[in-house]
């Protein structure tokens, strides 16, 4: 619809009888009309050419939700960054409850890996101790299970108090590029390990060897699973707990370990 407005004498005055504005847009684009330069005016008797603004109402299509199309292009982009997700996996295992509880004896390899002081250590004789041994495995880099696994440790340590001393705690990384004994003696500092919570690492081929032998090997280490392994001396059997345990429930199955 277009409108004639008087800046003399304030009002806004019809001139087109009542059309859609699609339609008087469209013919005024026809005829080349660009626009209606005066009016005529009586004051006093006599015709006057009044100075107007001319103001024209486009007509805009709308669709029906304006923001259908953003809405749509995130939704591509949410599903695109689960399947890029790497851990992916690592967030499937948080969302489980509970652990499962089994034993196993395991044949472990006779493998020399590297602690985070960057001293070789033969793995047979860090397990063949006279103490109990706790066990898990973790890379620096991931953000959803080694974390927790990490804290659980050290829960354990708190919860243990001087008993602590007495139990060899073991985090071996899967992920040895980029491991390196300086990073693990950074991670050890973040979860506040004590002398007995030993890091290690190693060669790519020792370091997946020495997850066969615990069947802790998924392939990558964006599978990896969350496992706790425990030992004690004189007995060829490990408890594999399967799972993100608590440290109270760590702590449980250790304890009874002990009472077999």
């Amino acid at each position: 619809m277009i409108y004639n407005y008087n800046s003399q004498r304030p009002g806004i005055r019809k001139v087109w009888p009542f059309f859609s504005s699609s339609i008087i847009s469209l013919a005024l684009l026809v005829a080349g009309v660009g626009q209606v330069s005066a009016g005529n005016d009586s004051v006093s008797g006599q015709n006057q050419v009044t100075p107007t603004t001319h103001l024209q109402l486009a007509a805009v299509s709308e669709p029906a939700d304006p923001h259908a199309h953003h809405q749509h292009m995130m939704q591509q982009a949410n599903s695109t960054q689960q399947e890029d997700d790497p851990h992916a996996h690592h967030r499937h295992m948080m969302d489980q409850k509970g652990y499962k509880r089994s034993t196993h004896i395991y044949d472990i390899p006779p493998l020399v890996l590297v602690d985070k002081d960057n001293n070789k250590v033969s793995i047979n004789e860090a397990l063949a101790v006279d103490e109990p041994v706790m066990l898990n495995f973790i890379f620096t880099t991931c953000t959803t299970i080694c974390p927790v696994l990490s804290a659980t440790f050290a829960q354990v340590q708190r919860e243990l108090g001087d008993e602590a001393d007495q139990v060899k705690m073991i985090s071996i990384t899967i992920d040895p590029e980029y491991d390196t004994p300086e990073r693990l003696r950074n991670y050890a500092v973040r979860f506040k390990a004590g002398p007995q919570w030993q890091f290690y690492t190693g060669t790519s081929n020792d370091i997946v060897a020495i997850q066969k032998a615990f069947d802790a090997y998924r392939g990558s280490k964006a599978n990896h699973e969350p496992l706790t392994f425990l030992h004690v001396p004189a007995d060829p059997q490990w408890v594999r707990v399967n799972g993100l345990a608590s440290a109270a429930d760590v702590v449980k199955e250790y304890r009874q370990l002990l009472a077999e």
